[in-house]
């Protein structure tokens, strides 16, 4: 995480457990003079738009005193959704057996984007299974990792 978004999260994350949710991870892009700051808040029985304004507008009033985003900037808080984004080695370790698609910061083998089935963690390195091929990625690698949402059932044809 980007040092910018390391102390993002240490000043909002009081702040969003504070009002009964979790602050499951941030993002912030920037594009030009204008950023974006996206929350993702959880909770252990779902989270609904109440709870995003409730937590968007306590945010909003911490950034406005600490300011530590410079220039103009688009808040927006949200729930993960089915096909959440993966941050910490806890979340890992969380959705194992799950499938997720995980892009990472520079190419391995010759390629930056993976999909297939998240078998769990060794220590730091997250370990993905693609094609009955295991691979090992330190998380420090991971650029993006979201869950794949599974609807209905798989069917086999025989």
């Amino acid at each position: 995480m980007g040092t910018r978004q390391g102390l993002l999260l240490e000043l909002l994350e009081p702040v969003v457990e504070s009002m009964g949710c979790q602050l499951w991870g941030l993002e912030l892009h920037s594009s030009g003079r204008r950023s974006t700051l996206r929350l993702y808040i959880d909770k252990p029985d779902g989270v609904v738009l109440d709870d995003c304004e409730r937590v968007s507008r306590q945010v909003s009033s911490v950034l406005d005193v600490e300011d530590p985003i410079r220039g103009e900037y688009t808040l927006e808080v949200s729930s993960p959704g089915m096909d959440r984004p993966l941050y910490t080695i806890a979340q890992f370790e969380q959705f194992a057996g799950e499938d997720v698609s995980v892009r990472l910061r520079v190419p391995y083998e010759g390629r930056r984007k993976f999909k297939g089935r998240l078998a769990g963690v060794e220590g730091n390195d997250v370990v993905v299974v693609v094609d009955d091929h295991e691979y090992l990625f330190p998380v420090e690698s991971i650029d993006r990792a979201k869950v794949v949402p599974r609807f209905g059932k798989d069917v086999t044809r025989g």
